[in-house]
């Protein structure tokens, strides 16, 4: 059996996104090096951060293709990291919205990767 425990997004620089990184999730990267950066979450999810200009077998593909979630308590948790992301100056995808599976919005990190931050409604939260 295995776990999926590490995802990789692959940057333009990854110094400069581990230094955004650790400013929305409060972490200090473990590794950085000009071509690899590397941040521990709170759940153990492991953050790789590669250059893309170095990944090996070289990736086609660029932000966007997928989003990397963060789920909060509650609809006032995602109107507060709304407002803090806005301050930092994120671009934002969706504003603060109800989906069908509680409240939301979208914003990107500076390579295009789309963040997603979410408080499931009560019922999915169960």
């Amino acid at each position: 059996m295995f776990d999926v425990n590490h995802v990789i997004l692959y940057v333009a620089n990854p110094p400069a996104s581990a230094d955004f990184y650790a400013g929305l999730t409060g972490r200090a990267p473990v590794e950085v090096s000009p071509t690899f950066a590397l941040l521990i979450l709170p759940s153990g999810l492991k953050l790789g951060l590669w250059s893309r200009d170095t990944v090996e077998p070289s990736a086609a593909a660029a932000g966007g293709g997928a989003e990397l979630c963060f789920s909060v308590a509650d609809e006032a948790a995602v109107r507060a990291i709304h407002d803090a992301w806005s301050g930092r100056g994120m671009t934002m995808l969706q504003q603060p919205t109800r989906m069908d599976f509680g409240f939301t919005f979208t914003a990107t990190d500076p390579d295009g990767h789309r963040l997603r931050v979410y408080a499931l409604d009560e019922m999915d939260a169960a």
